[in-house]
Protein backbone atom coordinates (compact mmCIF):
# COMPACT_ATOMS: atom_id res chain seq x y z
CA UNK A 1 0.00 0.00 0.00
CA UNK A 2 1.18 3.53 -0.73
CA UNK A 3 0.59 6.81 1.09
CA UNK A 4 1.09 10.20 -0.54
CA UNK A 5 2.48 13.07 1.48
CA UNK A 6 1.42 16.36 -0.12
CA UNK A 7 2.58 19.91 0.54
CA UNK A 8 0.15 22.48 1.91
CA UNK A 9 -1.45 25.10 -0.34
CA UNK A 10 0.74 27.73 1.27
CA UNK A 11 3.90 25.74 0.49
CA UNK A 12 2.85 25.38 -3.14
CA UNK A 13 2.03 29.11 -3.44
CA UNK A 14 5.39 30.04 -1.92
CA UNK A 15 7.18 27.64 -4.26
CA UNK A 16 5.37 29.00 -7.31
CA UNK A 17 6.23 32.56 -6.28
CA UNK A 18 9.92 31.65 -6.04
CA UNK A 19 9.79 29.85 -9.39
CA UNK A 20 8.23 32.83 -11.17
CA UNK A 21 10.86 35.18 -9.74
CA UNK A 22 13.75 33.00 -11.00
CA UNK A 23 12.88 33.23 -14.73
CA UNK A 24 14.37 29.79 -15.43
CA UNK A 25 12.98 26.78 -17.31
CA UNK A 26 10.81 24.60 -15.08
CA UNK A 27 12.55 21.82 -13.15
CA UNK A 28 11.69 18.15 -13.59
CA UNK A 29 8.68 16.69 -11.79
CA UNK A 30 11.01 14.77 -9.51
CA UNK A 31 12.85 17.97 -8.54
CA UNK A 32 9.58 19.79 -7.84
CA UNK A 33 8.40 16.94 -5.61
CA UNK A 34 11.76 16.88 -3.82
CA UNK A 35 11.68 20.63 -3.16
CA UNK A 36 8.11 20.47 -1.85
CA UNK A 37 8.56 17.26 0.15
CA UNK A 38 5.81 15.62 -1.90
CA UNK A 39 6.61 11.94 -1.52
CA UNK A 40 4.99 8.58 -2.08
CA UNK A 41 5.83 6.14 0.66
CA UNK A 42 5.51 2.37 0.40
CA UNK A 43 3.76 1.80 3.73
CA UNK A 44 4.27 -1.98 3.65
CA UNK A 45 8.02 -1.58 3.17
CA UNK A 46 8.22 1.09 5.88
CA UNK A 47 6.31 -1.07 8.38
CA UNK A 48 8.40 -4.15 7.57
CA UNK A 49 11.61 -2.15 7.97
CA UNK A 50 10.57 -0.97 11.43
CA UNK A 51 9.70 -4.48 12.60
CA UNK A 52 13.13 -5.83 11.64
CA UNK A 53 14.97 -3.62 14.12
Amino acid sequence: MFKTIKPTKEQVREYMGRRQAEHKPPPTQEEIRRQLGWNVIDIDRDVQGRHRH
